[in-house]
């Protein structure tokens, strides 16, 4: 919680509040906390304790983050601790939603969370870590090792912190078609990149090593040395 300092004037947005351990103490911090939980019995025990909490019975997957507002002098802010069985499409509706919060904290499973704060040229780089980095910046903040929660889990947990940019890293032509790109490039990784766009794309090889000399980049690297920059010039020409 300290990573994103909560005060006064700001709105939090905590997913999967639980038994309400971290919930309270937000409560006392933040101007207005909203609690998106899944589970219909836990709301029902969070509203009776915890009744200056909105609490929201939600699926944290399709909830409406891009109706929020910062209120007045505040800032809007997600924590939360991610199910590790959906927190990629949690993760994914936030960046989404992106224009309407300022930072987040959020406990993901450990791999997934390197992924997504990983620099080019390793294999733990991908699409994830790209379609974050964009609009992020992202970072491992600390491990979490599984004898921390009861029972304990049988994979390491990290807290991922993201800062939302003020505008995208790199100025996109078209967010749609960058996303594409990006997603079939790493969609067949060990490929070289042209053919792993010209399947991903169902453009022709000639065109995807065309596309992909025009923007500088050698059509036989592989997607995971590639970096915002040039995904975004490569998005560009094809």
């Amino acid at each position: 919680m300290d990573l994103v300092a909560p005060g006064a004037h700001d709105l939090v947005v905590e997913i999967g509040p639980g038994e309400g351990a971290l919930t309270g103490e937000l409560a006392r911090r933040a101007g207005r906390v909203v609690a998106l939980e899944v589970d219909p019995a836990l709301v029902t025990r969070l509203r009776a304790r915890l009744p200056r909490v909105e609490i929201v019975e939600a699926d944290a997957r399709r909830w409406g983050y891009a109706s929020l507002a910062a209120p007045a002098g505040g800032r809007v802010l997600v924590v939360g601790n991610l199910p590790y069985s959906v927190g990629k499409p949690i993760l994914m509706a936030l960046v989404e939603a992106r224009t309407a919060i300022d930072e987040m904290a959020l406990m993901l499973q450990r791999e997934v969370a390197e992924r997504v704060a990983a620099p080019p040229g390793g294999k733990v780089y991908g699409s994830l870590s790209v379609l974050t980095q964009i609009y992020c910046d992202a970072r491992v903040a600390l491990r979490v090792p599984p004898g921390a929660f009861r029972p304990p889990p049988k994979v390491e947990s990290a807290v991922l912190h993201l800062r939302v940019l003020r505008a995208p890293r790199v100025a996109l032509a078209d967010p749609q078609r960058f996303q594409a790109v990006v997603r079939a490039a790493f969609g067949q990784r060990r490929k070289m990149l042209a053919n792993a766009l010209a399947a991903g794309l169902g453009v022709s090889l000639e065109a995807a090593r065309r596309a992909a000399t025009t923007a500088g980049v050698e059509p036989g690297r592989r997607a995971e040395t590639l970096t915002i920059l040039e995904f975004a010039e490569l998005a560009r020409r094809l």
